[in-house]
């Protein structure tokens, strides 16, 4: 039953679902499909380019494409500093109103809440959880969570345990991630009552990216997938909320694993240096470089020459459908001082890896590692092992006790051959049945075909408002 908020808008639960499709919806998902049903508006999406975390959701906050936002992907180079950034949370790196902003220029006293989104630290919403690991000065790791208010972090830790850090990203990653977060968006429901309640739930992309959209696991991980969103669904409920439910992509086979700092090293464009008997790559001496990531790679160059030759070796690269530079970057609404000089689109099936290095015995040490901030592009093998059973258990059980006893150590479990990836999205054209899908309040949903992504930033808006299309 919705009830509007003391605010004056409607009480409104929104749940990004990673991976989602509306095949899924209707294959191995009752309960959802139930929901579906009855809210009367299952809709594909148009998502964006580059179909990925970080610009998809930035979309979603803002109603705009990243020409405006400015979130190009899951990181870019930063150009003054020549580092690669990727996974930031600041909301300040995005450019324009959040959804919640704007609707408290009709609501004032408008209150929100969002667990797990992406760009939520410094950002103006009055809850927020964050996953932020502690880091020891002897390289120790330990899984924490960032909150707002900061004592809300200790009340969700005393009701549910630590957040499952390990279990929401690298091999060990599976439901109980977004099991986890449900149970936190209910009690952030339950105990501060707010308007707005954005969730996040990660668990569907992993599985996906390490199976494809076909692998023998995928029908019972959406079944449990389906049971978390049942109990989400019942506490919205409770609360008296509507629900806005999306994903920002779906995820298509992977065929094929495209390498472009690698030819780039062949023509004389990337260089590297050694380190700790690996290869680092040595941005400071490189002409060009791409930043990889899922199905896009930006290609930073130093100046027009090296961007002329970065153009016609990449152009050549086998699964590299078209390469996009600033004259034409705005057709793919990416006509942003982070986008690179150049930009990689691959066939369907085919994703950007980011290694240099030709042979396994030159990898950097991080390579075999999950390792998100010093890899300078994307790594989906970090969600596989390259040992598998004892073997993986004696290599950790090893690498822990190391640890206790206070030696530094790494964990090398990441394979490096990227071909054992089986699902990767990107992509802003995905084939019919793996396009994102927003369920909702089909009066809440414009006719528009095909919807496109960002425009779910609207639908939040009437949810709130409770104004129809």
């Amino acid at each position: 039953m919705h009830r509007p908020h003391p605010c004056g808008a409607h009480r409104t639960l929104v749940v990004i679902v990673a991976g989602l499709s509306p095949r899924h919806v209707q294959a191995e998902m009752p309960s959802l499909r139930e929901h579906a049903r009855a809210a009367g508006g299952v809709r594909p999406l148009r998502p964006p380019f580059p179909a990925v975390t970080c610009t998809a959701q930035a979309d979603l906050l803002t109603g705009r494409p990243a020409s405006h936002h400015g979130a190009v992907a899951n990181g870019w180079m930063d150009r003054e500093q020549g580092e690669v950034r990727l996974w930031r949370q600041s909301n300040r790196l995005l450019q324009g109103p959040m959804v919640w902003e704007t609707a408290r220029a009709r609501f004032p006293g408008l209150t929100v809440a969002n667990l797990f989104g992406w760009f939520n630290m410094f950002s103006s919403a009055d809850f927020t959880v964050t996953p932020r690991p502690q880091y020891a000065a002897d390289g120790r790791k330990r899984a924490d969570i960032l909150t707002t208010p900061e004592g809300l972090r200790d009340r969700l830790v005393h009701e549910l345990g630590p957040f499952p850090l390990f279990h929401f990203w690298g091999p060990a990653a599976d439901i109980r991630s977004s099991e986890w977060i449900a149970q936190a968006a209910a009690r952030v429901m339950r105990w501060h009552d707010p308007a707005l309640t954005i969730a996040y739930l990660p668990h569907m992309d992993y599985v996906l990216q390490r199976e494809g959209p076909d692998g023998p696991g995928v029908a019972t991980e959406l079944r449990e997938l389906d049971r978390v969103l049942s109990f989400l669904l019942r506490a919205a409920d409770e609360h008296g909320a509507r629900v806005v439910l999306c994903s920002e992509y779906g995820i298509e086979a992977a065929t094929q694993a495209i390498h472009p700092n690698r030819v780039l090293r062949e023509a004389g464009l990337l260089a590297v240096r050694r380190e700790f008997g690996g290869e680092q790559l040595d941005l400071n001496s490189s002409p060009a470089f791409a930043m990889c990531d899922h199905q896009v790679a930006h290609v930073y160059t130093r100046d027009p020459s090296a961007t002329a030759r970065a153009r016609q070796v990449l152009a050549r690269l086998p699964g590299v459908e078209e390469v996009v530079d600033g004259r034409d970057l705005a057709r793919l609404e990416l006509d942003h001082p982070r986008s690179g000089d150049l930009v990689l689109v691959p066939s369907p099936g085919a994703w950007f890896a980011y290694p240099w290095w030709r042979l396994d015995e030159d990898a950097p040490d991080f390579a075999r590692t999950v390792d998100i901030h010093r890899k300078p592009g994307y790594d989906p093998c970090e969600l596989l092992r390259e040992v598998s059973g004892a073997a993986a258990t004696l290599r950790t059980g090893w690498f822990l006790a190391r640890k206790a006893l206070g030696f530094r150590a790494l964990l090398k479990l990441t394979p490096l051959d990227a071909s054992r990836v089986r699902g990767t999205h990107g992509r802003s054209t995905p084939a019919a049945g793996l396009e994102p899908v927003l369920i909702a309040e089909g009066a809440f949903i414009p006719d528009t075909t095909p919807l496109p992504l960002r425009s779910v930033h609207d639908v939040v808006l009437r949810n709130l408002s409770g104004e129809p299309a």
